[in-house]
């Protein structure tokens, strides 16, 4: 049996170079890959009611509540790819709603009789994937910080990150730069044996902002 994929695209972007780069990982992984892209769905940050309803839904052990969906597909997942720009120190803010959404009690993690945290996902591995226009001074607010959750709450075992930095920064060749990342996630996680996603194939993101202004398409 294949292995189930969960790929979670917090990139906005249609030609975005995050999502690219998590592409070219996906391509040398074997399995059936969900594309969870975070922009076209309904997510919403946890407030009270929330928690109370998806407390309820836990409890009642055979409820399927919207609540729920996310935390329950992110632990039956053999394997996850995340895609998030490096924005602003982190990642977009919709990727913490996300996470927010999935770090859910006796759903993703639980607790001992003498309180200690221990994961309930299924995942032996999870890849972090980032681009950057400039440099990432500090992995912890960003990959450091699913690091820590995938450890302490998730339990699962392996993270690994790959990067392009300095995309933006005048002198730089953004192409090479990119194409460096990409030959890096052939040598890391490729067997030699490249695969195709249909999963993946025609993807659209937004590619511009109302206010027409440029950004850029990490």
């Amino acid at each position: 049996m294949k292995k189930n994929i969960l790929f979670i695209d917090a990139c906005t972007r249609k030609d975005s170079r995050t999502r690219r780069l998590a592409e070219a990982v996906l391509s040398h992984i074997d399995g059936v890959v969900t594309h969870l892209k975070l922009y076209d769905e309904s997510l919403y940050p946890v407030d009270e009611n929330a928690v109370v309803q998806r407390e309820q839904c836990v409890s009642c052990g055979s409820c399927e509540s919207d609540q729920l969906k996310y935390a329950k597909q992110f632990a039956a997942a053999d394997e996850i790819v995340i895609a998030a720009p490096h924005w602003d120190l982190s990642f977009p803010s919709l990727l913490k709603v996300y996470i927010e959404n999935v770090t859910v009690i006796g759903v993703t993690f639980a607790y001992t009789e003498q309180g200690e945290l221990y994961g309930l996902c299924k995942a032996e591995r999870l890849i972090y994937v980032a681009t950057a226009g400039g440099r990432i001074l500090d992995e912890s607010f960003g990959y450091g910080y699913v690091r820590a959750l995938c450890r302490r709450f998730y339990g699962i075992p392996v993270t690994e990150s790959l990067c392009a930095q300095k995309l933006d920064l005048v002198g730089e060749n953004p192409e090479e730069i990119l194409q460096e990342a990409i030959d890096e996630a052939g040598r890391r996680f490729g067997d030699g044996i490249l695969y195709e996603h249909d999963e993946l194939r025609n993807a659209e993101a937004v590619s511009s902002d109302a206010d027409g202004q440029i950004h850029r398409l990490n």
